[in-house]
């Protein structure tokens, strides 16, 4: 995988995962949302960096779409939703799912977390807002 930076799309993966995203049906991209982070959830007892690096892009596109989320200023997140009417409608369950996914990325068994050795504490702080936003519409 490459990485060239601690953010929610600073990767290889994660970039892929994003124009896939951009390319998608505009009526399917909340199921392909879906279908990201419960891959993630139901994956084998190791789970693979590439999985695990669209997941954390997953829940950081639906963090930017909640209220008090940030704004996607990446080069690498999809371009829709950089554009001033580009939105998703976020059904009430993906929040409790990416949190779940974002639970399963950062845990003992994954290879993302592996993967960032001495980085991991930045990497961690990366997801603290996207966890947050999260956190606040899933209450």
């Amino acid at each position: 995988m490459g990485t060239w930076d601690f953010g929610p799309f600073d990767n290889d993966s994660a970039a892929d995962w994003c124009g896939d995203l951009q390319d998608a049906d505009p009526a399917r991209r909340i199921e392909l949302i879906r279908d990201t982070l419960t891959e993630v959830l139901h994956e084998g007892e190791y789970l693979d960096s590439h999985e695990g690096s669209a997941a954390v892009a997953a829940a950081a596109v639906i963090a930017s779409q909640l209220p008090g989320g940030s704004p996607l200023t990446s080069a690498y997140a999809p371009d829709f939703l950089k554009a001033k009417d580009g939105a998703l409608e976020i059904p009430a369950d993906l929040p409790p799912l990416a949190l779940r996914a974002l639970d399963r990325v950062a845990g003992d068994d994954s290879e993302w977390r592996d993967l960032w050795e001495d980085g991991l504490p930045k990497a961690l702080t990366a997801l603290h807002p996207i966890r947050e936003t999260l956190q606040s519409a899933a209450e």
